[in-house]
């Protein structure tokens, strides 16, 4: 089993190796070592016109590592008491591991930034809380 079977259920940065090269860099993420889930799907966020946010929701059952690729935004995860935590994604060799029943949103992208999603489940639009009233009875 890997290292995060035994972790806390909350949102964590997660850092991926790093390969200096003068030729280019490269980054590798793989299950169990580096990533919490078997990836189930994967889908990216591009071309977001300026002061747009994006998410504005929770999933029931998926797990997710949100990277930035390219660019940098903010990932903002706000608790059942209203509390907010903000993370920025800048660099593309960490990404954020976002649980389920975490209710969050994107917001500050950068020009020409690209978002990359892993989750771990295929879409499912059940699976969308899109109600904060309810994710914060569902999250009790």
């Amino acid at each position: 089993m890997g290292k995060f079977f035994n972790r806390v259920k909350q949102a964590e940065i997660l850092h991926f190796p790093k390969i200096l090269d003068p030729r280019g860099n490269l980054t590798f993420m793989q299950y169990p070592s580096q990533i919490p889930f078997d990836i189930q799907r994967v889908f990216w966020l591009y071309d977001v016109p300026g002061g747009e946010l994006r998410g504005g929701h929770a999933y029931e059952l998926q797990n997710e590592v949100i990277i930035a690729l390219s660019g940098s935004f903010d990932v903002v995860i706000t608790r059942p008491d209203g509390n907010k935590e903000k993370y920025a994604l800048n660099r593309s060799y960490y990404g954020l591991y976002v649980p389920a029943l975490t209710w969050r949103h994107i917001e500050n992208f950068s020009t020409n930034a690209v978002g990359l999603h892993l989750s771990s489940h295929a879409f499912d639009s059940a699976d969308y809380i899109r109600d904060f009233e309810t994710f914060k009875r569902k999250s009790v």
